[in-house]
């Protein structure tokens, strides 16, 4: 009977060992998830190599039987003996809704106003146009012009045709909030010439255009290109100022970094007819065409992305530009 209640006793003592060491492995999982937690937070990569002492349970009696029992508890014995598991359900805060304003006046007739508005993170990305909004457009100090709303959230008119060194004002009144800008249209500068060449990267070879024109002495010149195959644009961010090139004859080449292979749309191939858009812009558009490129591309030094820097007032997004268009095509041979 003897044996049989020490059989009893050792049975029940080895029983709390397991439990007791399982609270161990139970607790150490905890904390391994509160620093992986605690980094995501941080917004970090957890690559941590964790060492954990050993945990030495000393003198657990038997009956009359003293004994020490040392259990090594390493991280990957408790990861795959613990397997300890949980859903973390990321709560993204709805944000307050901004409108967002694109437009442009150009050396041509016809002047061109969209609005917009952002969702949350969660809604579908379909972002619901504007409408009803009263837009003007004013050349220096002069008359406004009123752009009436010839499709849901596009605002456009014949009626303006921009004039170099000319300042351009934008109000939008929308619900009783009124959003204004202004840009100056900056000196023509002349496109010279387009041409294709095929380029050798880092892989295979590549057509690339070429937009060659003569930056005029004095810094503060600024350009956007944009360019079209079949008359497709290109969603790339063609931009670039005479930072390094001030009064030089200047080369630009398109070198797009859309890697969306489905619609091929930067792929430069014989037969092609190829269309580049040269804009001369103001300083304040090129550090928002800056901006948007730096988060869109992700080569921005900062954690996370954010807005690009907006030339209009009353904390909306977009941007307003006055600026000069040229255009050239050609054939890929």
């Amino acid at each position: 009977m003897s044996s049989f209640n020490t059989a009893n006793k050792a049975t029940a003592n080895i029983h709390k060992l397991l439990v007791s060491a399982k609270c161990v492995w139970f607790l150490l999982c905890i904390q391994l998830q509160h620093f992986y937690y605690t980094s995501l937070r941080l917004g970090r990569t957890l690559v941590h190599f964790v060492r954990y002492p050993a945990i030495k349970i000393k003198k657990i009696t038997s009956g009359g039987l003293g004994q020490s029992f040392a259990f090594a508890v390493p991280l990957v014995g408790i990861i795959l003996l613990c397997s300890c598991e949980k859903v973390i359900d990321v709560d993204l805060n709805n944000v307050g809704k901004k409108y967002v304003i694109d437009g442009t006046v150009i050396n041509q007739a016809g002047c061109k106003v969209k609005i917009s508005q952002t969702v949350n993170f969660s809604d579908a990305s379909v972002y619901p146009a504007i409408s009803g909004a009263v837009v003007t457009i004013k050349d220096n100090n002069g008359t406004p012009v009123t752009l009436p709303e010839t499709s849901p959230g596009v605002y456009e008119t014949n009626a303006i045709t921009g004039t170099v060194a000319h300042t351009y004002t934008l109000s939008v009144s929308i619900n009783g909030q009124l959003f204004t800008s202004t840009s100056q249209m900056p000196l023509q500068i002349n496109f010279d010439s387009l041409y294709v060449e095929e380029t050798s990267g880092f892989g295979d070879p590549v057509n690339l255009s070429n937009a060659v024109f003569q930056d005029p002495p004095g810094k503060g010149n600024s350009y956007n290109f944009i360019q079209y195959k079949n008359g497709k644009p290109n969603s790339t961010i063609f931009i670039t100022n005479d930072d390094f090139t001030d009064g030089k004859l200047t080369t630009t080449t398109l070198r797009s970094f859309n890697n969306d292979d489905e619609d091929d749309v930067d792929e430069l191939k014989t037969g092609d007819v190829v269309r580049v858009e040269m804009q001369c812009i103001d300083a304040a558009v090129y550090k928002y065409w800056y901006s948007l490129n730096q988060g869109g591309t992700g080569s921005s030094n900062n954690a996370t992305p954010g807005n690009p820097v907006t030339n209009i007032s009353n904390d909306a997004l977009g941007y307003f530009s006055a600026h000069t268009v040229q255009s050239k095509s050609v054939v890929v041979q």
